[in-house]
């Protein structure tokens, strides 16, 4: 059965009509707001909140593009505007993630977790801009639509957060930081 007839009877409840299209959509949905939150407990949350919110709105679901980018846009959309009333997060939290691999990982896997850590320790207006280009593949006027900036701004930003992450990718970085040198 398609996304079109499960949103068709998940409109007049079907509740096994929603669950299939939360299994079929919601690894997609948690990626982008984990990337853009940066936090996995706020990540479960703002998907949560997407999909209650979806479920809810998906009389506004007019068929115009799938129901998974309707769904990604509304998360996306929803992720942001929480993190705009949410503001940066807390300094002290921030500075007790230091990067310190396991040493029994695999360079892929190490190599990998360094890099969601950096993300993770960019501002996050850098975060959010880096990976609605960089990631997620979006025009600079795009994001600028969405975090209601203008285009120089998500520009400017850009660069920055890969100056950043430059930074917290090299060999050390985390030590400097943690002992007050960066």
């Amino acid at each position: 059965m398609g996304d079109a007839e499960l949103v068709e009877r998940a409109r007049l409840g079907d509740r096994e009509a929603m669950a299939d299209l939360y299994r079929a959509h919601s690894s997609r949905v948690y990626t982008v707001v984990r990337r853009l939150a940066g936090d996995d407990a706020l990540a479960e949350d703002l998907a949560q909140d997407a999909w209650i919110r979806a479920f809810r709105k998906l009389d506004l679901f007019r068929g115009e593009a799938s129901f998974g980018t309707w769904m990604y846009r509304l998360a996306t959309n929803m992720a942001l505007n929480r993190l705009r009333r949410r503001g940066r997060r807390d300094e002290v939290e921030r500075e007790a993630e230091i990067l310190r691999p396991a040493a029994s990982l695999d360079d892929a896997v190490i190599n990998q977790r360094l890099l969601a850590e950096a993300l993770d320790r960019l501002p996050p207006g850098y975060r959010r801009v880096l990976v609605l280009h960089d990631v997620e593949g979006r025009t600079h006027e795009e994001i600028a639509e969405l975090l209601d900036v203008a285009p120089g701004t998500s520009k400017s930003q850009l660069h920055k957060a890969r100056a950043r992450m430059r930074e917290l990718l090299e060999p050390g970085s985390a030590e400097r930081e943690a002992n007050g040198e960066a």
